[in-house]
C-alpha cells in the first residue's frame, strides 16, 4: 500500500524522523500541561466554566486552546493571544508604511515583526488574564464552590497565565525550527482535534439511545462530514492560473527570461480571516445580551445571539462575503504584481503592461473571490445546519466554520513539508504526482 510504503521511506530519513519525534514530544508536553489546573483551583469545582463554555464563541476557545480553558488550566488562555497580536500587527502593515517598510526588508524586518508581536502579545495577556480570572471566580461561586481572588493572588495568577501562554509560543516556534510544519498552526490544530474524540462518542451515544435508524443517522453525518471537509480542501487549495511570458535578453553570450509562468489567484486569498472578524462582531449583540438588554431592541438582540436562527447565519453570511472582498483588496495588490512583472520584463499576453495589466488581474480576482467568499460563507454557516438537524453541539463544529478550515489548512501545510523531504531525497511522496498543495496566504491561521 501507499501510505505503508510512504511510512517506511519516512523511517530511513533520519532528518526527517527526528523531526517527527521532537514534535511528538512537544505536542505531549503541551497536552499534559492543558490538564494543569492553576494553583488554589478546586478541579472539582469547574463544572459552572464547563457549562459557560458549551457554547458560542467561549466553545470555539475552548476548542483553540484544547480544553486548557474550560479545565482552569495554566495553559488556559492558549495561543489567542497571540494569533490576536499577529492580526493587529499584520493589519498595521497594511495601514501604516512604517510597518509595510519593515514587512520589505526581509529577514531583519521579520525579526523585529515578531519581537513587537511578541511586545504585544504581553500587553494582551496582562489585560485578558484578569479577566479570566474574574470570569472564573464568578463561574466557581455561582456553582457553589469557594474561590476569592485577592488582588496579590490575581497578580501572581496573572503571571502564571502569562507564562503559560508565552510557554506555549515557545513550544510552537520550537516546533517549526526543529519539528515538521507551521509551530503556532500546529499547537492549534492539536487543541482542535484534541476535543473530536469526545465529540464522535458523545454523538455516536446519543444516536443510539435517542432514536431508532440512530446508527443509520451517525452514517449519514460522517459521509457529510468526509464530504465537507472535501469541500474545504479544494477550497483551500482552489486557484486560477493567469500565464505570463517573459521577454529574452541576451547580455553577452547569454540569454536569459523567454519562460512561460503562472500567477496562481487563489480562490479564497482571505483564508480563514473572514471568519474571524465576522466572529468578532456577531459577538457584540451576545455581549449585550449578557448585559441584560430589555426593551425595544430585546428581538433584536434574541435574534442576533441565536446560532441557529435564520438572521443570525443570514447576517453572519452576508459579512464573511464583504469581508472576503474587504480582505482579499488589502492582502493582494494587482499595482504590485503589474509593476513587478514589468520591471522583470514579463507580461501577459494580449495585455499590455502597467495599469491595463492591473486592472485585467483586479477584474480576475474579483470573478474568482466571488464563488470562494459564497463558498467560504457556506462553509462557515454549516455548524448550525448540524445543530438544526439535531447534532450535538460540540461535534457540529467540526462541520465548517473556523475550525475546520483551519484544521484542514495545517494538515495540508503539514503533509506538503514531509512531501518536500521525501522528495528532496529521492523517495515517493504520498501523491502520485509528488505534488501535494498547501497554502499560500499570508495567513498561517
Amino acid at each position: 500500500m501507499k501510505f505503508i510504503e510512504t511510512i517506511k521511506n519516512i523511517s530511513k530519513i533520519e532528518d526527517l524522523r527526528k523531526r517527527i519525534v521532537v514534535t511528538f514530544l512537544l505536542v505531549v508536553v503541551y497536552r499534559v500541561g492543558c490538564y494543569v489546573v492553576l494553583p488554589g483551583i478546586n478541579p472539582n469545582e469547574l463544572d459552572a466554566l464547563r457549562n459557560f463554555t458549551d457554547s458560542g464563541l467561549m466553545q470555539l476557545l475552548d476548542m483553540f486552546s484544547g480544553g486548557a480553558f474550560s479545565q482552569a488550566s495554566i495553559f488556559a488562555l492558549g495561543i489567542m493571544p497571540y494569533i490576536t497580536a499577529s492580526i493587529v500587527i499584520q493589519l498595521l502593515g497594511m495601514v501604516l508604511p512604517q510597518f509595510r517598510k519593515l514587512q520589505q526588508e526581509g529577514e531583519s524586518g521579520h525579526m523585529k515583526i515578531n519581537q513587537y508581536t511578541r511586545y504585544l502579545t504581553v500587553l494582551i495577556l496582562i489585560l485578558q488574564a484578569p479577566a479570566y480570572l474574574v470570569n472564573l471566580q464568578v463561574q466557581v461561586n455561582s456553582a457553589g464552590g469557594s474561590a476569592h481572588f485577592g488582588f496579590w493572588t490575581m497578580a501572581y495568577m496573572t503571571i502564571i497565565l502569562a507564562a503559560g501562554s508565552m510557554f506555549i509560543m515557545w513550544l510552537g516556534e520550537k516546533i517549526t525550527d526543529k519539528g515538521v510544519g507551521n509551530g503556532i498552526s500546529f499547537i492549534i490544530l492539536v487543541g482542535i482535534i484534541a476535543r473530536l474524540p469526545g465529540a464522535l462518542t458523545q454523538e455516536f451515544t446519543n444516536r443510539l439511545t435517542t432514536a431508532q435508524g440512530g446508527l443509520v443517522m451517525f452514517v449519514v453525518e460522517i459521509v457529510l462530514l468526509f464530504a465537507v471537509i472535501i469541500g474545504a480542501v479544494l477550497l483551500v487549495q482552489g486557484t486560477r492560473k493567469v500565464p505570463v511570458q517573459y521577454a529574452k535578453r541576451i547580455v553577452g553570450n547569454k540569454q536569459y527570461g523567454g519562460a512561460r509562468q503562472f500567477i496562481p489567484l487563489k480562490v479564497n486569498a482571505a483564508g480563514v480571516m473572514p471568519i474571524i472578524f465576522a466572529q468578532a462582531i456577531m459577538f457584540i449583540p451576545v455581549t449585550l445580551a449578557g448585559f441584560g438588554a430589555r426593551g425595544e431592541g430585546s428581538s433584536f438582540v434574541r435574534a442576533m445571539t441565536d446560532m441557529s436562527g435564520f438572521w443570525y447565519n443570514f447576517v453572519y453570511f452576508i459579512m464573511i462575503v464583504a469581508f472576503t472582498y474587504f480582505y482579499t483588496a488589502i492582502t493582494v495588490r494587482p499595482n504590485d504584481m503589474a509593476d513587478n512583472l514589468k520591471r522583470n520584463n514579463g507580461f501577459i499576453p494580449g495585455v499590455k503592461p502597467g495599469k491595463s495589466t492591473a486592472e485585467y488581474l483586479d477584474t480576475i480576482l474579483t470573478r474568482i473571490t466571488l464563488p470562494g467568499s459564497i463558498f467560504l460563507g457556506i462553509v462557515a454557516i454549516m455548524p448550525a445546519f448540524a445543530r438544526i438537524c439535531g447534532v450535538n453541539q460540540s461535534f457540529a463544529q467540526f462541520f465548517g466554520g473556523t475550525s475546520l478550515l483551519i484544521m484542514v489548512g495545517v494538515v495540508l501545510d503539514t503533509l506538503s513539508q514531509i512531501e518536500s523531504h521525501l522528495m528532496m531525497h529521492h523517495y515517493d511522496g504520498m501523491l502520485k504526482s509528488g505534488k501535494l498543495k498547501g497554502r499560500t496566504t499570508g495567513s498561517a491561521y
